[in-house]
């Protein structure tokens, strides 16, 4: 489990765990607009509520409503835990 003030991608958060987005690295311009239209932008906070058995996809709660997103792309986006 990370500890809060740590510094990592999203996908290595466990059930529970709060953070908020620094940054997002991907490259493909189709999935980025995608997320970011999705809410998944710079500041937001994001809860991990579920991960699927196999680990993908994971759901995440965000401004108030839950999206399942694939580890792949959890991979690409920054964040520093809160919680």
């Amino acid at each position: 489990m990370r500890r809060k003030g740590e510094v990592c991608n999203l996908s290595e958060l466990k059930i529970g765990q709060v953070a908020v987005i620094k940054n997002i690295n991907i490259s493909n311009s189709n999935i980025k607009r995608h997320l970011l239209d999705m809410g998944l932008i710079k500041g937001t906070r994001v809860l991990i509520k579920k991960i699927a058995p196999m680990g993908d996809p994971v759901d995440i709660e965000i401004r108030g409503y839950e999206l399942a997103v694939r580890k792949a792309d959890l991979k690409q986006i920054e964040v520093e835990v809160l919680k």
